[in-house]
């Protein structure tokens, strides 16, 4: 038996990275899954690797940003399986730039997807995932979330909403008595293709690369997306019934 077995998760910004692994991981735990992007292409392709291993797995193409697309989403979801028992609110971005040159529309944008998605996200899911019972939400914040982080003002203030977010969340689902965990899981230093893509917003400088930002971590150590999808399934897990409002920080003592 799977530790996830006949769940139904749904994991954003599941075709690379981070959700990816996710994807996977709850997959070889029994759990049904449902991948948004906004990349269909290699959304899907992480779908049929899902499927080729001989776990079930769906593409829907989302916009976490918009609250339309939440609830064409959702509706799809409880028309194929009837519940939604697992929310992984991973999609997000990171824009680098220094403080004094980031531009309104850019602090706005990094806000939509990091900080407007994940609220979106439980306000849409949650009245759904009490009726299936024993829900968990696991939102995808940051060790950004806990420590300051230059030329990541903005990535940095979404991160740390998303903490304080799904801690009051937490509190409010247990007083209403509905039976939906809620916690945030703060990576370190993971090899993704974040990276890459922060050098995007300061051409020119190409030093962010896991590697490098792992300078600040003992002994130098990059993380991988498995050590991320590892605490997710926990946290998906009945074995987490107790935890609820907490923070899990996987980043090898980088915040320590």
């Amino acid at each position: 038996m799977g530790r996830l077995d006949e769940k139904v998760a749904l994991i954003t910004g599941g075709a690379m990275g981070i959700g990816r692994a996710c994807a996977e991981h709850m997959a070889k735990e029994g759990a049904h899954i449902i991948v948004t992007d906004i990349d269909d292409v290699t959304g899907q392709q992480t779908v049929s690797s899902i499927c080729e291993q001989g776990a079930e797995a769906i593409f829907l193409p989302q916009d976490v940003t918009s609250e339309s697309q939440w609830q064409s989403v959702l509706e799809s979801i409880l028309t194929q399986y009837g519940q939604l028992n697992v929310l992984v609110n991973n999609a997000g971005i990171a824009i680098r730039k220094p403080f004094l040159e980031l531009t309104l529309d850019e602090f706005h944008r990094q806000n939509a997807v990091n900080l407007d998605g994940v609220f979106l996200g439980m306000k849409t899911c949650i009245p759904a995932m009490a009726k299936s019972g024993a829900a968990s939400i696991i939102n995808v914040s940051s060790v950004a979330g806990l420590k300051a982080a230059p030329t990541l003002a903005a990535y940095s203030m979404t991160k740390g909403g998303v903490r304080l977010l799904s801690k009051s969340v937490a509190k409010e689902c247990a007083l209403a008595g509905l039976e939906v965990r809620i916690n945030s899981i703060h990576p370190g230093i993971i090899d993704t293709a974040i990276w890459q893509k922060m050098n995007e917003t300061m051409p020119g400088d190409n030093r962010r690369t896991a590697e490098a930002g792992a300078s600040g971590v003992p002994g130098n150590i990059v993380g991988k997306p498995a050590d991320i999808a590892n605490a997710v399934v926990f946290l998906a897990s009945d074995e987490s019934r107790y935890m609820n409002g907490s923070e899990v920080v996987v980043d090898f003592a980088y915040s320590a």
